[in-house]
């Protein structure tokens, strides 16, 4: 499987071990590449991940640097069909478990919608 394929189906996932699901709406399962980037306490955060499930407002990822709530990163996605990473630069990490978390995708403009909207 490469890092570009998508499940084909579509379905709700559970929220992190001991924490309410307050996710609305459906969640497609994917497999991209990724890499995010944050401040965290005056340092420069930067990893690699992988997003595992996609919503029209949030991304579920497994990361290789720690994160923490309510912080404020910026996500670059490989996308299939793109030469560039795409870019979205408003995200708040909604939760943290382990080297898992999520993120909602504030602001999107409407380009960014078009284009995440083909994933879902």
């Amino acid at each position: 499987m490469d890092s570009h394929t998508i499940a084909p189906i579509t379905t709700a996932v559970a929220a992190p071990p001991g924490q309410p699901d307050r996710r609305h709406g459906i969640r497609t399962p994917t497999f991209f590449s990724l890499l995010y980037s944050g401040m965290d306490i005056g340092q420069m955060l930067i990893g690699d991940g992988v997003a595992g499930d996609l919503s029209s407002n949030g991304i579920g990822i497994r990361g290789n640097q720690s994160v923490k709530l309510g912080m404020k990163v910026t996500l670059f996605i490989d996308l299939p069909g793109m030469e560039e990473r795409f870019c979205i630069t408003q995200c708040r990490v909604s939760w943290v478990e382990g080297s898992q978390f999520g993120v909602e995708m504030e602001s999107l403009t409407l380009e960014q919608k078009n284009r995440l909207r083909f994933f879902l």
